[in-house]
């Protein structure tokens, strides 16, 4: 079961991280807490993702669009390195003369 945290707790966990500063990254959209009956609730994600903000926030000064397109980035670099791991398992699963033409086609290619 998902654990979900509430803005207070949110809050009070991450030590950089203020209300007003929650509700800038917020409106910025750069976190979507999941609604609950309870109101807007954080996973653990959010949390590590919150706390990134805070770090590159207090480390670069960075302006608002500065920042959804760093996590934007962030976020494109995450879901290539799992479509990569994804595709390396299944290059494994294959026979050896499969993974032997596909390691010589790919060398090919990078010239």
């Amino acid at each position: 079961m998902t654990r979900f945290y509430s803005e207070t707790e949110v809050v009070a966990l991450i030590d950089e991280l203020t209300p007003p500063r929650l509700q800038t990254y917020l409106r910025a959209h750069i976190v979507r807490p999941v609604p609950t009956p309870a109101g807007p609730g954080y996973r653990e994600a959010d949390l590590a993702r919150l706390q990134l903000l805070c770090d590159l926030s207090d480390s670069y000064d960075l302006p608002e669009d500065t920042l959804r397109m760093v996590m934007s980035l962030i976020d494109q670099l995450n879901t290539a390195r799992g479509d990569m791991r994804a595709l390396m398992q299944a290059v494994a699963a294959e026979p050896d003369e499969v993974r032997i033409r596909i390691h010589h086609s790919v060398r090919h290619s990078r010239g």
